[in-house]
């Protein structure tokens, strides 16, 4: 695919993910790599812009990243973030100190001076706010750089050398605790590297169907389908490419929503005709998780399960050459990020895991280069049901990770009953996309409660809600206490075995997994 593009250096921070959401809401094409592999993507890319990114290291340790060299000989537009500030500054002959007071969190930055990168967007003599996340700050700029904005705590909040074009800022303009940050973004992907906006869903769908059918040729492709978003996307896009070459098969692990196994065959088997083959595999999986009550051990079985009925169905299809996932592009950074840490068990949170290497097929990928929200864009692209699109995130293991403690059919059928009452409440009152994810989850608790005239001794149902931009920063819904009575007494009175309901209103902050 040839669009005009920004590539984006990784030094480990972990919001890089939202700069390239904020290029690619511009409709500009941008790649993340870390800086140990930015002289390869660079070459390889040929990009018109360079953003880096910010990053937990000290610039004053011996040994801590830095940017290629030839990023600054390059003479392309830079935007420089933070760390990425820091690192720019050492490298063209400035300094930087720790010691000095740090800042974390919101902050009023007051701009001195006019400069491209925030033209149309802020003047001179106003106070605007940011959000800060340092310790270090640069104490020297470099020949060429002067001073456009400061801050309390950070003299040099904004440095720019208009001349050369680099830009730096020791705030965070990619989170949405930066309100015009998305503005500034744009002012340098538009205004100042001057790309124009083809990145669009349209363009990808054709890009892709082309792609697929050079990859493919004549062979077969079988899908997995897990009746998520992506899969689900991720089939009928190549459905359009190559028709019946494909087959998907449906693993049902009998831990999923009330009644979406169901939509799942009626949307692929009947709406869209596509090949399918709908596996039941819930007792098995039922079986296995017997007497299982540690998470990721759920996670584990759950994940080892569907490989082996997978590559079981997989055999019996036969023929198939190629097999097909949903990657993300979230998940291509994961697996090349610079600094690892804790991605594995975050993932290990949304996943059941990969395919073994034994099935030796060909991997076809076609959303490995969109996030979330642009597979969402695609899949109403290509014509999906908006009720299927637009569904609340939902992950691998499914209901087993919602019920924490061990797993029963009866357990199950509960927890069913109050989810589907609770999003049908959110749903009546118009709430539902207004909110990033929404569930009920089935406590490992019971209480004595009252109900007429019997006391009765049943589980406790919480219900969790929370309005999300980037799925990696959290907070929880503010329902009235109208709506949470409404939704509690359909719980109570039409789900048998839950006697009381509780509301969570945790936030998440980032790098943070939900208490599910």
């Amino acid at each position: 695919m040839h669009h005009d593009a920004i590539l984006i250096i990784d030094f480990g921070s972990q919001v890089t993910q939202l700069i390239a959401r904020r290029v690619r809401e511009t409709g500009v094409y941008c790649e993340i790599h870390p800086y140990q592999n930015a002289e390869a993507a660079f070459l390889r890319l040929r990009p018109r812009g360079i953003i880096l990114s910010g990053g937990p290291d000290s610039v004053t340790r011996d040994g801590s990243p830095r940017a290629p060299q030839m990023v600054f000989d390059s003479g392309l537009p830079i935007l420089a973030i933070c760390y990425g500030q820091q690192t720019a500054a050492v490298q063209l002959g400035g300094a930087v100190e720790g010691g000095h007071a740090a800042e974390f969190g919101r902050a009023d930055i007051e701009v001195r001076a006019p400069s491209a990168l925030f033209e149309g967007i802020w003047e001179v003599g106003g106070r605007y706010p940011v959000w800060m996340s340092h310790g270090d700050r640069v104490t020297r700029l470099p020949d060429g750089f002067s001073v456009k904005a400061t801050s309390e705590n950070a003299p040099f909040a904004i440095a720019t050398d208009e001349a050369r074009r680099i830009y730096t800022t020791m705030f965070h303009p990619e989170v949405v605790h930066t309100p015009d940050g998305g503005r500034l973004i744009a002012n340098f992907v538009h205004r100042i590297a001057g790309l124009k906006s083809d990145w669009t869903m349209s363009a990808y769908r054709e890009e892709m169907i082309a792609k697929i059918r050079a990859q493919v040729g004549t062979g077969r492709v079988i899908c997995g389908l897990s009746g998520g978003v992506d899969s689900s996307v991720a089939a009928v896009l190549i459905h359009e490419a190559i028709g019946d070459q494909l087959t998907c098969v449906f693993v049902d692990h009998g831990l999923m929503r009330k009644g979406e196994a169901e939509e799942v065959v009626s949307l692929f088997k009947g709406h869209y005709n596509i090949p399918l083959v709908h596996v039941d595999a819930s007792e098995l999986f039922l079986n296995s998780l017997s007497g299982v009550s540690d998470p990721e051990a759920k996670r584990k079985t759950i994940g080892k399960l569907f490989i082996d009925v997978f590559e079981a169905e997989a055999r019996k299809v036969g023929g198939a050459a190629f097999l097909a996932q949903g990657t993300l592009y979230p998940d291509v950074i994961e697996s090349v990020s610079f600094s690892g840490g804790p991605s594995v068990t975050i993932k290990s949170h949304h996943n059941v895991g990969g395919l073994p290497e034994r099935m030796n097929m060909t991997l076809v990928e076609p959303l490995r280069e969109l996030f979330k929200d642009e597979v969402r864009a695609l899949g109403r692209e290509l014509g999906l049901p908006e009720r299927f699109v637009g569904r609340h995130p939902f992950p691998g293991p499914g209901l087993a990770i919602r019920i924490p403690g061990e797993i029963t059919r009866e357990k199950l059928d509960i927890l069913r009953e109050a989810d589907a009452i609770y999003l049908d409440e959110i749903r009546k009152a118009g709430l539902y996309d207004a909110i990033w994810q929404a569930f009920a989850v089935l406590l490992p608790v019971r209480t004595v409660g009252v109900m007429g005239d019997y006391r009765t001794y049943d589980h406790v149902c919480a219900l969790r809600a929370v309005t999300s931009t980037d799925g990696m920063t959290a907070d929880f819904f503010p329902f009235d206490m109208a709506f949470l009575g409404r939704a509690a007494t359909r719980i109570i009175n039409e789900v048998k075995g839950i006697n009381r309901v509780v509301y969570d209103v945790t936030s998440k902050p980032p790098g943070t997994i939900e208490w599910e």
